[in-house]
């Protein structure tokens, strides 16, 4: 597990196509627009990280991959500062699952995303706190 401060590295990304169909099938979900977060909470498996995250823009909001990536970039760079607010409140023995996707179908500033991120972040992690 990689300790080191504001990092977001390749094991913190939700790629597993099984928890992904877990993590859309019913789960709870909190939106900021133009973000919005689905998540679920489950008992952490032996070396899984506590928190992985996956990043969604649909090609319906943009249709040129270039608009896509960059705001993949804005949500993952938020994300990756923020972070802590979320693993600081998980218990040791719990694990969340992450989906943010994209809603607007135009670009917002870094600013605003990173504002609706914390609000998000904090949402999520004041559920932590009541299982």
């Amino acid at each position: 597990m990689d300790k080191r401060q504001g990092t977001f590295c390749k094991r913190e990304r939700l790629v597993s196509q099984k928890q992904i169909e877990e993590l859309f099938s019913g789960s709870p979900s909190a939106a900021a627009f133009p973000l919005r977060v689905v998540y679920i909470n489950k008992v952490r498996a032996l070396g899984a990280e506590p928190v992985q995250v996956l990043v969604s823009v649909p090609k319906k909001r943009f249709h040129h991959a270039v608009d896509r990536n960059r705001v993949k970039r804005q949500i993952r760079e938020a994300y990756r500062i923020h972070k802590t607010l979320l693993s600081d409140a998980l218990p040791a023995d719990r694990q969340v699952l992450l989906a943010f996707v994209w809603l607007s179908d135009r670009h917002w500033s870094s600013d605003k995303i990173e504002q609706r991120m914390v609000g998000l972040l904090k949402r999520v992690a004041e559920g932590q706190d009541k299982k």
